[in-house]
Order: structure tokens, then C-alpha cells, then sequence
């Protein structure tokens, strides 16, 4: 066997191909695998913007929050959530059961790995579920393992010493541009011009992967089904707010159903004592949050997102287009991230920065003070002061006129790559898993999918 044929090759080396790799090493696999990532190594993933080096994204190729060894859920708040009610789909291919045992196993994974430490918490059966349906909000249950932004990383360095000692090879930089099946496999080429020969084929791309998954898959003739599109606002407002709230279950997944519209609109991705980010996806800024395990980078600050779903229909496909479209919206208008206090949005006027001068939120996020019903459609927009007011029922104080828009959230999903309960395409060998197959959306999940396939392809080499 030359130096470029392998046994298996793992395409991202995201929450996916991450535990993919870290299962084939557990059970001992006697195969010579290799994973290819676009992105830089742990130690090198260093974002302009956080280092203090600039103000604002600088479009770094690639980008150092998206890509890289653990993907796009490095630099995160770390959160896993144990459940199938939200997070993706991964349930309905594998069933609940396996898929509830694969994220529990996951979670022990983490708290062997340096995850001991952080708590675990729970929304069932709490009195915040009896409170928001009092209110006709729902709250989805979930076990929810928070690391922080810091003990994530640090985890994910131990894990990657582990793959590093087992039989795992990793090549970043690796920008695959393309596959084609062979009579013994696969072949894979980088952007480099390198190329790579397989039996089995693990794509792993991620969420920054979306565009490239969805041309291989086309490539292979793999149906591929449009996905929704998440467009919302991050809402930033002083932590005692919330404090009854994220000090119970710390993640409260809030489902709402607005009378205007009839629309979904939804809590997502909750940072207590937090910061507001950026994050640059195929060169669009859109925002997120962050949160911390270090006491000493605590704020006093909690951020969350809302999010209204999006599920365009025929003839209409391109549901990740018509995301990356408000957000570009609200990049030309604020070369960036737009930022407006609640009072300004409601009352239909500008957040200038006189205005935010006499703001008591403090924001940790440096965005341009603007207007946010220039770029988010008004039916979203409706949908999300109307979902503001009602949270204000079971958290008073978070329709102050001081409360800050974050714009514009966008949560992108990949077009969901069609797999048989094996995660296995119609072509043999060929395995889709993680964010990037549009099955799963949430770290647990997809660290579940890669265990779910190594495990597969166990059978095959013991």
C-alpha cells in the first residue's frame, strides 16, 4: 500500500469526524485512516478579532471559528444537549433509543476527557416547564452538559494527544475539492492538488461545508432534500434577568407560536454571564455567543438567539441563499454586525450612537448601532417582539427598552443528504454524519453520528 492509500478517510475533522476518529482508535481498528481538514490545528486557530489584532472580521481564509480541528463547535460555548426534541433528526434514522445511548456515551467520553467538573443540568420537570406553558410558551427537555468555551478546547486537545497516540493520521490545510468512485473505492483531491485512495469514505464536512457536500453528493447522483433556514436577532440583556432561569437549567430550548402569523420562533443557544461573537460563514458576518467555564470571564451579561424557522417550498430551493441574502443585507449596512436597543426597534427609529451612549446594557460586542427593519423581513421581525413580549412573562424585564438586537443571526442547514439507517449513502461505502449531512444539528448529535459509523465500520476490520 503506497503512502496515499488508506483503508478509511474522514473528510472535517468537526464534532463528526472528531469522534469518529476517537472510536476507531478505542476499539483498535487495524486500518490506516486519515482525516483531511480545510482548517488549522488546535493551536493555530487563532481569530484576529479575539486576539485583539482588529475590530472587525478581516475574512481570513479559512476562517479560524468555522474551520479547524473540532470545527465550528471549538470556539463555542461548549454546550451538548442530550436529547432528541431539537438537534437534529439522528433519531429517526438510528432510532430514539441508540441515539439517546450514543449521546450519553459521548458525554462520558467528555468527562473522561476533562469534563468532570462541569454540571450537568436538566429542563425536565422543573417548575420553569409549568411556568411557560402557563404562559403558552413551551420548553423542550433536555440534559444539558455545559464546558465553556475554555474547557472545550481544552478537551479537545486531550482527545486529539489520544488520536495522535492511536493509529489516526491528520492532514490540515487540507481543502477538499472533490471524490470519485473507483473499483476499489474512493480517490479524494485537496485544492493542493494532492490526491487520496480509499475503501470507505466518512464525509464530515460541517456546517461551513455545506456548499462543497452538497456538489460531491451531486456528483456521487445522492439526492440531496432542501432544509430550513433560521433568520433572528441575538438578544443581549443584563444577566439578573434570566438568573432564575439559566441558574435552574442554565440551556432553556423556549418554543413559541405567535398569534400574528402562526409562526415558530424559538430560544437558542443560551450564554449566562456571556459575550456576544461574529462569526464569518463563507465570507457572510453573522453573530452567535459565547460562554465560559473561568469564573474571571464571566460578564454581567446573558445573550441568547431568536429564531424563526424558515421551510421555503417548491418552487423555491435555495433556503441557505435566501439566509446568506439578510445577512449580507446587514453587512452592507453595517459593515458588519448591526446592533439596536429594543426601545429604538419598537418605536420605529434608528439606535444612533448618541442613543446608545445612554444605554445601561453595556454591550460586549463592538457592532454598528443601526436599524434592523431595514434588513430582517418584517414577518420575522413581528414574529420576534412578539416572541420578546411574551418571554417578558416568565423573565420580566426582557422587553426593556434597553434590551440589545444582535443582527443578524442566521442558522444555516445543509440540504439533508439522503442515508439509509446505517448513515450509509446509495453508494456502497460512501457515509454522510455530522451538521454536514443535514441529519444532525447540534454537537451531540453529530459526536454521536461519527461513533454511530466508526462503530459500523468496526464490524468490518475485527
Amino acid at each position: 500500500m503506497s503512502e496515499k492509500e488508506y483503508d478509511i478517510i474522514i473528510v472535517g475533522a468537526g464534532a463528526g469526524g472528531v469522534f469518529a476518529s476517537y472510536e476507531l482508535t478505542k476499539l483498535g481498528v487495524p486500518a490506516r485512516v486519515l482525516v483531511l481538514e480545510k482548517g488549522y490545528s488546535l493551536e493555530q486557530r487563532k481569530c484576529p478579532i479575539t486576539e485583539g489584532k482588529v475590530e472587525a472580521c478581516i475574512h481570513c481564509e479559512p476562517c479560524a471559528i468555522m474551520n479547524g480541528y473540532g470545527g465550528a463547535g471549538t470556539l463555542s460555548d461548549g454546550k451538548y444537549n442530550i436529547t432528541t426534541e431539537f438537534g437534529g433528526d439522528l433519531h429517526l434514522r438510528i432510532g430514539v433509543r441508540q441515539a439517546i445511548a450514543l449521546m450519553e456515551y459521548v458525554d462520558s467520553v467528555l468527562i473522561g476527557m476533562g469534563g468532570a467538573e462541569a454540571r450537568l443540568y436538566s429542563t425536565a420537570g422543573t417548575e420553569l416547564k409549568t411556568l411557560a406553558l402557563q404562559n403558552n410558551l413551551h420548553l423542550l427537555d433536555a440534559k444539558v452538559r455545559h464546558l465553556g468555551t475554555d474547557r472545550n478546547v481544552r478537551i479537545l486537545s486531550t482527545i486529539y494527544d489520544y488520536l495522535k497516540a492511536g493509529q489516526i493520521e491528520m492532514r490540515f490545510g487540507a481543502d477538499v475539492t472533490g471524490c470519485e468512485k473507483t473499483e476499489n473505492g474512493f480517490l479524494v483531491r485537496t485544492a493542493a492538488g494532492e490526491t487520496y485512495a480509499c475503501r470507505e469514505l466518512i464525509l464530515a464536512m460541517g456546517r461551513s461545508g455545506s456548499g462543497r457536500m452538497g456538489a460531491i453528493m451531486e456528483g456521487f447522483g445522492v439526492t440531496l432534500k432542501s432544509n430550513r433556514v433560521d433568520i433572528g436577532v441575538r438578544v443581549e440583556l443584563p444577566a439578573e434577568i434570566w438568573e432564575h432561569i439559566t441558574s435552574e437549567v442554565y440551556e432553556s430550548k423556549i418554543v413559541y407560536k405567535t398569534d400574528k402569523y402562526n409562526d415558530l420562533v424559538r430560544t437558542f443557544c443560551m450564554n449566562p454571564h456571556g459575550e456576544v461573537v461574529t462569526e464569518n460563514t463563507n465570507g457572510i458576518i453573522t453573530v452567535n455567543g459565547h460562554s465560559y467555564a473561568d469564573p474571571k470571564l464571566l460578564t454581567g451579561n446573558t445573550n441568547f438567539a431568536l429564531l424563526v424557522t424558515n421551510k421555503l417550498t417548491e418552487p423555491f430551493q435555495g433556503s441557505n441563499a435566501y439566509g446568506e441574502s439578510i445577512a449580507r443585507l446587514s453587512n452592507m449596512l453595517g459593515g458588519g454586525v448591526l446592533l439596536q436597543r429594543f426601545g429604538d426597534l419598537v418605536k420605529g427609529r434608528r439606535s444612533s450612537g448618541k442613543r446608545m451612549e445612554k444605554c445601561f446594557t453595556v454591550p460586549t460586542l463592538r457592532a454598528t448601532p443601526g436599524d434592523l427593519s431595514l434588513v430582517i423581513p418584517k414577518r420575522q421581525l413581528d414574529d420576534i417582539i412578539e416572541m420578546i413580549y411574551a418571554l417578558d412573562k416568565i423573565a420580566p424585564g426582557t422587553s426593556n427598552e434597553d434590551t440589545l438586537l444582535y443582527g443578524v443571526e442566521v442558522k444555516f442547514y445543509n440540504s439533508e443528504v439522503e442515508v439509509d439507517d446505517h448513515l450509509e449513502t446509495k453508494i456502497p461505502g460512501l457515509y454522510a454524519i455530522g451538521d454536514a449531512s443535514g441529519v444532525t444539528h447540534s454537537l451531540s448529535q453529530a459526536s454521536a453520528s461519527g461513533v454511530f459509523v466508526a462503530r459500523r465500520l468496526a464490524e468490518k476490520y475485527l
